[in-house]
């Protein structure tokens, strides 16, 4: 069990979201309200956004001087030069990560921050190893979703579980908060959304003690700039066979 106070980074992988990534960011404020924060580490990795988004990016780094942010805050900027996917902006951000939890932050407002603060205090008063945010337990809110999204999301989330033997309720969530030695020492392999069952299920393996909370959700469309398709669908649906067979799950297993 973590005794507080504790310690956390957010990886915000981000791409193409000019519109959206620094009222995301912005939002992350909310966390020097948690009591069990010491310290929390934002680091921001733009994984070679095709529009202003490194602009707007450089910008807010800036502002940073101007700005009155708790002191509890440290900032970490990094630019990949070639579009890899959020799984390599995940791993790139893992690098940078020296604090006793890590979670995966969105850059488009879906997702709201205030829920990372039920989520840290699992941590301390339940000694989880992860937490994961669900939006679809039946508390709190959410905006309506694509039907067949939702449905993909809950076929790909059944389909982990079978292979896995959780019984998670979205394994396809973002807000995925794990403690960092333990993340870190997961050899996370996939560049793009295949890290989501990848990790999932290589927690799994290492008998994680995983806990879901509810989240609140603002699902937007693609026209809105949503990235995700039904062709990432048929490749994390490859992913959960393929993880789901492998005993790579540990750093160690590759000496």
């Amino acid at each position: 069990m973590i005794n507080s106070p504790t310690t956390l980074s957010v990886i915000v992988p981000v791409y193409n979201e000019q519109v959206f990534v620094k009222s995301s960011l912005l939002g992350l404020r909310v966390l020097e309200t948690s009591p069990y924060l010491e310290s929390i580490k934002i680091i921001v990795v733009d994984d070679c956004s095709q529009d202003q988004t490194d602009i707007v990016l450089n910008q807010f780094q800036n502002s940073l001087k101007n700005e009155c942010w708790d002191e509890k805050f440290s900032w970490k900027f990094v630019k990949h030069e070639k579009n890899q996917g959020k799984g390599a902006a995940i791993r790139t951000g893992l690098k940078f990560a020296d604090t006793t939890l890590t979670v995966i932050h969105d850059a488009d407002l879906e997702y709201h921050p205030k829920d990372l603060l039920k989520m840290i205090s699992l941590f301390v008063e339940e000694d989880a190893d992860a937490v994961y945010g669900s939006r679809y337990l039946r508390v709190g809110f959410k905006k309506t979703l694509s039907f067949w999204h939702s449905l993909g999301n809950r076929l790909l989330t059944l389909l982990c579980n079978l292979v896995s033997d959780l019984d998670t309720t979205d394994m396809e969530t973002c807000y995925k908060m794990v403690r960092t030695d333990l993340m870190k020492s997961i050899p996370l392999e996939s560049t793009d959304f295949r890290i989501e069952p990848e990790l999932t299920i290589k927690l799994a393996k290492r008998r994680a003690n995983l806990f879901e909370v509810p989240i609140s959700y603002s699902s937007r469309s693609y026209q809105e700039g949503k990235k995700i398709n039904w062709k990432d669908g048929i490749k994390a649906l490859v992913a959960i066979l393929k993880f789901g067979f492998s005993n790579n799950i540990c750093l160690q297993d590759k000496k």
